[in-house]
Parts: structure tokens; C-alpha cells; sequence
């Protein structure tokens, strides 16, 4: 049951046809990979882990996120583990057999309820589950906070361009023509040459 809940909503099963996104098409060496999607959900090539990580999860979170996020509104269980995985910057992302048994665990005690709209199982607060939250402020909170990779501003502002260029390279990769796409590898060559180049250089001496 659980498992079939998790594909849904355009879940990691999800593959495209168009432009080389399966296989290796056009893009070479590029496969299914992180763009489809881009990089949804913290799940972009550079990763937090060089970076230094936040506190791992302890006993508990995974419920307190669960009943944070319902709290503003519904959400299915897919819905839940990428919505982890993007507030915390990629720093943490529960796996479905820890979501969904927290899922049910907060049903049998009445505090989620479970409603099925074309096949698809969406979980939202009890009136006694808003209740639990208003009284439990402490315990209900936002554990992904103290999971955010510990990054500088920089390198925020570098995976958010990184975001970007992901998603104008899906855009030439489904609609983009021959040339196109050529002139995005080229482009992308040329970008990691120079990326590459950068370290190779060391620090640039600051005037």
C-alpha cells in the first residue's frame, strides 16, 4: 500500500521521452539523472555532504516534521519526504519507510486522517491533531531547520544558479532542436573546462 503511494505524484518512477532524457540521447553521457525534475528536492549533483551537514535526525523528528507540515495543509506522503528534503536544503530526506509508518502510527492515534481522490491517499490534521500541535508547540516544530547543511551565502547563491541553468537545460532537452541542443553541449563544455580551470587557479588575490 504504502509502497504505491510513494510513485505517485510524479515520484522517482516518473521518466521523460523527449530530448535525450532517457537513455543517452543527445546529451551524451547525461542520463535520467538530476533533471527531471532539476535537482528537485536537494537532489542536485553537488550535494550537501562537502559541505558540512546539520544534526542527523533523532527519534521523533520524522513525526514532528509530519505534523508540522500538515498543519499548514494536506499533503500526500510524497508530497512530505521532498518537502523535508527542500526545507532542509537537501540536508535531510526521509526515507518512505520511515514516513509512512509515522503516517500511520498518527492515524491509529487519531491525529491524521487519511482521504483517498482518484487513487491517490492524501493525509491532513484531526481537529484533535490541530489541537495536539497548539499544545504541543515544543515538540511540534521544524526539525529540518537544524539539518540545513552548514553553507555560506555564496554557495547558496551558486546552487540556486545552478537551479536555474538546470532547469533552462530540461526546457532545450524537451523542446529544443538539433542545433539546439548541440549549441547547450558546447555550452556546457565550455562551462566545466572553465569550472575546472577556476580550481586549478586557486583563490583570486583580492584587491
Amino acid at each position: 500500500m504504502w509502497q504505491q503511494e510513494h510513485h505517485e505524484g510524479g515520484g522517482p518512477h516518473e521518466h521523460r521521452h523527449r530530448g535525450g532524457m532517457r537513455g543517452r540521447g543527445p546529451w551524451g553521457g547525461f542520463g535520467p539523472g538530476p533533471f527531471g525534475p532539476p535537482w528537485a528536492g536537494g537532489n542536485f549533483p553537488f550535494g550537501p555532504r562537502g559541505f558540512g551537514r546539520g544534526r542527523k535526525a533523532k527519534r521523533g523528528d520524522v513525526r514532528a516534521a509530519i505534523l508540522a507540515l500538515l498543519a499548514e495543509e494536506p499533503r500526500n506522503g510524497y508530497q512530505i519526504i521532498q518537502e523535508i528534503a527542500e526545507r532542509s536544503q537537501g540536508g535531510w530526506k526521509p526515507s518512505p519507510g520511515a514516513v509512512y509508518p509515522a503516517l500511520q502510527q498518527l492515524t491509529d492515534e487519531g491525529l491524521v486522517r487519511a482521504e483517498e481522490t482518484d487513487g491517490r491517499k492524501t493525509f491532513q490534521l484531526t481537529e484533535a491533531g490541530r489541537a495536539y500541535v497548539e499544545e504541543h508547540g515544543d515538540e511540534v516544530r521544524a526539525p529540518w531547520e537544524e539539518m540545513t547543511p552548514d553553507i555560506g551565502d555564496n554557495v547558496h547563491e551558486l546552487f540556486d544558479l545552478s537551479r536555474q541553468a538546470a532547469s533552462a537545460l530540461v526546457q532545450i532537452a524537451h523542446s529544443g532542436t538539433e542545433g539546439q541542443v548541440r549549441q547547450a553541449r558546447q555550452v556546457l563544455t565550455e562551462t566545466r573546462r572553465r569550472l575546472y580551470q577556476i580550481l586549478a587557479d586557486g583563490d583570486p588575490v583580492e584587491e
